[in-house]
C-alpha cells in the first residue's frame, strides 16, 4: 500500500493536516493559558467581593475562597489604595511576574511555550484589570503546576482531534482523488496494456475521455503515439511484404531478361539500320535490367549496394538517359535538352547514377505528359574544386506542397496520383552512397529543379553542406 500512488497520497495528507494543526496548536496553547489566567483573576475578583460585603470573616471562610479561586493572595487596587484583600501563606517565594494588560501576542506565545516545557512548580504573580472597572488592577499569586496541567490536557485533547480531521480529511481526499485522478490513471494503464497486446489493431487505440484537463492532454498525446505507431507497425509490415514480392519477381525477371538478352545478341547481327541503330541501346537496357534484378536478389529488399566508383563521361550518361525517355514521349510536345559540357568527367558509379537520373527526367516527363501543354527538361552540370553539380529542370506545373512535405519518404512523397515515391527516395539513397546529396532546389509554376551534388576528394560532407575534398583524387 505505502508504495502505490493512493497510500502515499492518505499518508502525506495525515502528515500536512496534522502539520497544520500543529501550526494552529501553538496560538491556541497560548490561548488557553491566557484565558485560564484570566478566569482566575475573575474568581479571585468576585471572592474578594465576599470581603467588600463583609469586613469580618472568619478564618476558614478566607480559606475556602481563597481555594475555590485557586490562589494564594488577592490584592486589589481602588481609589489609588492597594489592598490585601485575601491572604495566605506562599509555599515558596514568587518567581516571576505576568501582566496581563500589556502582553502582545508574541509574548503570551512565548510564555505558553515556556510553561509548557518547564515541569517545575513555581508560584507567580498574574496582574490584571478587574471586571467591570472594580478597580485599577487585581494581582493574584497562584502556583503553575495546576496550570501546565490544564495546558497539557488541552493540547492531548486538541492533539487527538487534530488526528481524527486528519485522517477524515484524508480518506475523503483519497475517495476523491481515486475516482477523479487514480481511477483514470488506471484506465489509462489498462489501455496501454490492451494495446501492447496488439499494436497492429486500431480497435485497441486509447480514445480520450479524461474530464481532468491534464489527464486528457496525456490521452490525447498517447493516442497520438498509438496512431503513429499503429500505422508505422503497417507500413513495415507492407515493406516485408513488398520486399519479399520484390525478390520473388527479380529472380522471375532475372530469367525472363537473361532470355531476351540472348534474342537481343541475334537481333545485333541485322543488317537492317534501324535495328542496327536501336539494338544497341536495347541491349544496354535489358544488360542494366538484369543487373539490377541481380543486385536486388544479392543485396537485399532494404538496402542499395556501394557504388562502384570510377570516372565517366557525363554527358554520354545523359544522353542515354535521355534517348530512353524520348521514346517513352509519345505525342506528347515533351522537348530534351542536354547543356552538359563536352568531355565533362564526374566520378560515380554508372549503373547507380543512371537510376538517378532516369528517375528524375522520368518524373520531369510525366509530370509535363499529365499537363497536356508543351514544356522542356534540360540537365545542365557544372564543377569547382569540391564538387560536380547537376541540374534537372523542368518547365512543368510544379510539385504539390503535399509532395514536397515527404519528398524523400517512401509512400509518401509521390508527386502524381498513384505514384509510390519511391523513385526519389531511392535516388537520394543512391546519391548518399556517393558521399553527395540529392535536393530539391526550386519548384513553383514556372518548373521544379533538382540538384545532384557529387563531391570531389573523399567525398565528407561538412555541417554547412560543403564538401571537403582532399587535395588528391584517386581513381
Amino acid at each position: 500500500m505505502f508504495n502505490s500512488l493512493s497510500g502515499r497520497l492518505v499518508i502525506l495528507t495525515t502528515i500536512f493536516v496534522m502539520l497544520a494543526e500543529v501550526l494552529i496548536f501553538v496560538p491556541s496553547i497560548a490561548r488557553f493559558r491566557e484565558d485560564y489566567l484570566m478566569n482566575r483573576l475573575e474568581r479571585a475578583q468576585i471572592a474578594s467581593l465576599a470581603l467588600l460585603a463583609d469586613d469580618m470573616i472568619d478564618r476558614e471562610l478566607e480559606a475556602e475562597l481563597l481555594e475555590n479561586a485557586g490562589v494564594f493572595n488577592v490584592v486589589l487596587r481602588r481609589d489609588q489604595v492597594r489592598q490585601l484583600m485575601l491572604a495566605s501563606q506562599l509555599p515558596q517565594p514568587i518567581s516571576q511576574t505576568f501582566d496581563m494588560r500589556e502582553d502582545g501576542a508574541a509574548v503570551l506565545i512565548r510564555d505558553a511555550l515556556t510553561r509548557f516545557v518547564s515541569p517545575e512548580n513555581e508560584v507567580i504573580r498574574v496582574i490584571g484589570a478587574p471586571v467591570r472597572d472594580a478597580g485599577l488592577l487585581i494581582e493574584i499569586t497562584m502556583e503553575t503546576t495546576p496550570l501546565r496541567d490544564a495546558m497539557i490536557d488541552y493540547g492531548i485533547r486538541i492533539l487527538i482531534l487534530s488526528a481524527v480531521i486528519s485522517i477524515f480529511t484524508a480518506f475523503l481526499l483519497f475517495i476523491a482523488m481515486r475516482a477523479l485522478l487514480l481511477k483514470p490513471i488506471k484506465g489509462v494503464v489498462g489501455h496501454m496494456q490492451n494495446y501492447a497486446e496488439a499494436p497492429e489493431d486500431a480497435r485497441r487505440i486509447i480514445t480520450p475521455s479524461a474530464s481532468v484537463t491534464e489527464l486528457r492532454e496525456a490521452e490525447e498525446a498517447l493516442q497520438k503515439l498509438e496512431t503513429d505507431l499503429t500505422q508505422a507497425l503497417r507500413q513495415k509490415d507492407r515493406l516485408a511484404q513488398l520486399g519479399s514480392a520484390v525478390s520473388k519477381i527479380s529472380h522471375d525477371l532475372r530469367n525472363i531478361l537473361t532470355s531476351a538478352q540472348l534474342f537481343t545478341d541475334r537481333i545485333e547481327m541485322s543488317e537492317d539500320p534501324t535495328v542496327k541503330r536501336m539494338a544497341p541501346k536495347l541491349v544496354s537496357s535489358i544488360t542494366r535490367a538484369v543487373h539490377l534484378c541481380e543486385s536486388t536478389l544479392a543485396f537485399g529488399k532494404a538496402e542499395e549496394p556501394s557504388p562502384t566508383l570510377t570516372m565517366l563521361p557525363l554527358a554520354d550518361l545523359v544522353e542515354e538517359v535521355i534517348d530512353s525517355e524520348r521514346l517513352a514521349v509519345g505525342d506528347a510536345d515533351v522537348s530534351f535538352a542536354c547543356a552538359v559540357p563536352f568531355g565533362m568527367m564526374v566520378r560515380a558509379d554508372p549503373e547507380q547514377l543512371y537510376r538517378v537520373l532516369a528517375n528524375l527526367i522520368r518524373n520531369a516527363r510525366q509530370a509535363l505528359v499529365s499537363t497536356g501543354t508543351a514544356g522542356e527538361i534540360s540537365v545542365d552540370a557544372r564543377e569547382d574544386d569540391e564538387a560536380w553539380w547537376v541540374d534537372v529542370t523542368d518547365t512543368g506545373p510544379g510539385l504539390p506542397a503535399k509532395a514536397q512535405e515527404h519528398l524523400f519518404t517512401p509512400f509518401q512523397g509521390g508527386a502524381r496520383k498513384g505514384g509510390s515515391g519511391l523513385g526519389l527516395a531511392i535516388s537520394a539513397e543512391l546519391i548518399r552512397g556517393h558521399g553527395g546529396t540529392l535536393e530539391l532546389a526550386r519548384t513553383g509554376q514556372d518548373g521544379t529543379c533538382f540538384t545532384i551534388c557529387l563531391p570531389k576528394g573523399d567525398g565528407t560532407m561538412t555541417s554547412n553542406g560543403k564538401v571537403a575534398a582532399r587535395s588528391e583524387v584517386v581513381v
